[in-house]
């Protein structure tokens, strides 16, 4: 159990900080980190670290989305196209989380994370996709955009396409943002970059900029079912919301590689804590 001492509340928020930064950089979600912090190391029950979780996907999202948004770097009109298939999913979610076994949920979250490090890895050093051509739905939608790359010091235009592939991928997120509190900015991502064929920093920012719609869509369940304690998820979304303002700021800076490779290694660390926990082999 926890004791809510004040170099425990003061603990927490540090690490939600990093988790801020980390997730507002990555297009995570704060939440794919303070699950495993709250419950391996603050050793908060789960179902708690879960309803807090929701609460800081929504702060990381608050803070680093409106800045992506004023940069022009986030696709507004993908992320308003795939939120609705998310949202669906994530109230779904919600309701299973309920009845899943604790290590069952341990073991999910674990696989669903070694699983979206494997293509953004293999992508190391691309910028841009080559040869993308706009699908059909992207086309009458008008989902291709542009923007600037201050990486390549130059404005970038690209092209969307597996639309079809995306959404049902994004569907399978918001399940999984429901279940695991975590915004599901893991698939949010793969799902634009390897999919849709997106660049990986307007991925990681339109990720950002949905996964508060996704949580906000279940965070009324978790409050009404009693798992959202106010002195854990407060100290949580402050901390997370400064880490998600700083982030959104680095990311500008930020070369393309070392997002993918921020992401994979803390992913993998994450990842194998939680598989050790779902076997039992660390409590």
């Amino acid at each position: 159990m926890f004791d809510l001492t004040l170099e425990y509340i003061l603990l927490i928020i540090a690490a939600s900080v990093i988790a801020g930064i980390i997730g507002s950089m990555a297009g995570l979600g704060g939440g794919v980190l303070i699950v495993p912090f709250l419950s391996l190391y603050f050793r908060v029950p789960i179902s708690l670290a879960i309803g807090a979780s929701i609460i800081s996907v929504i702060a990381t999202s608050s803070g680093s989305a409106s800045a992506y948004v004023r940069d022009k770097i986030s696709n507004i009109r993908v992320g308003t196209f795939l939120v609705l298939f998310t949202t669906s999913g994530a109230i779904l979610g919600a309701f299973l989380e309920r009845i899943a076994p604790r290590n069952i949920i341990f073991l999910t979250f674990g696989i669903v994370l070694l699983i979206s490090v494997l293509p953004l890895i293999r992508k190391i050093g691309q910028v841009v996709p080559e040869n993308v051509k706009n699908d059909t739905i992207s086309e009458k939608l008008s989902l291709n955009s542009h923007f600037h790359s201050a990486e390549l010091d130059r404005e970038v235009e690209y092209n969307v396409t597996g639309t079809k592939s995306g959404s049902a991928m994004m569907l399978v997120a918001g399940v999984l943002s429901g279940l695991l509190g975590i915004g599901s900015g893991v698939f949010k991502v793969i799902a634009m970059d390897t999919f849709m064929k997106l660049p990986i920093k307007v991925s990681t920012t339109t990720s950002n900029f949905m996964i508060g719609m996704t949580a906000a869509a279940s965070a009324g369940i978790y409050f009404f079912n009693g798992d959202v304690n106010p002195f854990i998820a407060a100290p949580v979304a402050t901390g997370v919301l400064i880490g998600a303002i700083v982030g959104s700021r680095l990311l500008l800076k930020t070369k393309s590689s070392t997002i993918r490779v921020l992401f994979g290694v803390i992913i993998v660390v994450v990842a194998v804590e939680m598989l050790l926990n779902g076997v039992g082999i660390r409590v």
